[in-house]
């Protein structure tokens, strides 16, 4: 199956959220039991996704910071599974654009996307009875908006919102290997290659080389739940619950909203709403002094270049920054943000300079 092929019979792709027109229609969850199974519901789940949930014990303690790593995951974990009810149900019941073109291509895709659902629900069930083991606050889910119209743009980004999460979930184990809470790193880390699994899938079905990169670009957690916002139609509890800061959206404008940028040296144009951003206060106006995109390439450094072509539209901004590829070798996902520093040298250290974030950037190396 490669669905590439499907271009022709599919709409055109779309951006990543900030990109896309809204979509009145929202989900929720399976009609499965998520997220509080009984335990009949759970072994249809565990069955469905080809294995079971952990029965190790949790670890005695956990510090603070851990479990609100592990109110992220359960966060983003209820998001894919959303993400992953509605487009088995659209693919199955063939809305708009969602019918393959024969049943055989249609029913395979099903099955492969029912166990990716099930397995999604054991990663959220999973942390979710971690944070109630230790009485912490569990989200649960909330419902959703997604931007797609299609099987391509769909996997498009189911492949763009895999990439976050592994480099996320790099960010979590090293929050758990500094708090010296080895107890999880296991799992993480088997999440984090059962997700890798997922990206290769789908990148193949894209016609792009299943593995990225030799080291996955990594994210921070205050990202991740940013660019979860975008999808959120409503939760069914304060957000500040889970105590991550949540920034002000970053826009590619360059490369189809960012999701196809062009393999070479170049300057890409962003924008951003800084109103309401207290630190952006005496940049609004101004020519870009102090201003700078910085890049979470692959395991490098971050990177960071002055913004150019300042142009303000009351607190709206529209500026350029150069894409240093070549040196680089920036394949595959680009997390960029704008800041006011361009020295900082740990990703940790990122939303303390933070005005908008984040940015992603594709560069897709085709076969």
């Amino acid at each position: 199956m490669h669905l590439s092929n499907l271009a022709s019979v599919a709409a055109p792709l779309l951006g990543f959220a900030a990109a896309a027109p809204p979509v009145p229609r929202s989900y929720g969850v399976p009609n499965d039991g998520f997220p509080n199974p009984n335990a009949q519901q759970l072994l249809a789940i565990e069955t469905q996704a080809d294995g079971t949930l952990s029965n190790a014990p949790p670890p005695p303690t956990l510090a603070s910071s851990s479990l609100t790593a592990f109110q992220l995951i359960a966060f983003n974990e209820n998001f894919e599974v959303a993400f992953f009810s509605s487009l088995v149900n659209n693919i199955t019941t063939g809305v708009g654009n969602f019918n393959l073109p024969t049943p055989e291509n249609q029913n395979e895709l099903i099955s492969i996307l029912k166990t990716v659902l099930a397995q999604e629900e054991l990663h959220a069930i999973s942390a979710l009875q971690l944070l109630t083991h230790f009485g912490a606050f569990a989200p649960p889910p909330c419902t959703y908006n997604f931007p797609t119209t299609d099987v391509v743009s769909a996997i498009r980004l189911a492949e763009t919102f895999t990439a976050v999460v592994m480099g996320t979930l790099q960010d979590a184990s090293q929050l758990l290997a500094k708090n010296g809470d080895d107890g999880p790193v296991r799992t993480v880390a088997s999440i984090i290659g059962q997700e890798g699994e997922q990206n290769g899938f789908y990148r193949t079905l894209l016609g792009f080389k299943p593995s990225e990169k030799p080291f996955l670009t990594t994210s921070i957690a205050a990202y991740a739940f940013s660019v979860l916002q975008t999808f959120v139609a409503e939760c069914p509890f304060p957000i500040s619950d889970i105590a991550i800061p949540v920034f002000t959206p970053l826009s590619v404008l360059s490369g189809n909203g960012g999701t196809d940028v062009a393999p070479q040296d170049q300057t890409l144009t962003f924008s951003a709403n800084l109103a309401g951003v207290e630190a952006a206060a005496k940049f609004v106006g101004g020519d870009g002094s102090g201003l700078f995109v910085t890049y979470l390439s692959g395991q490098l450094l971050p990177i960071s270049e002055p913004v150019t072509n300042v142009r303000w539209d009351g607190s709206s901004v529209t500026f350029d920054a150069l894409f240093p590829f070549t040196e680089n070798i920036m394949y595959a996902l680009t997390i960029a943000s704008l800041t006011t520093s361009d020295t900082v040298v740990d990703p940790d250290d990122l939303p303390g300079v933070t005005l908008a974030a984040p940015g992603l950037i594709q560069v897709n190396d085709r076969v």
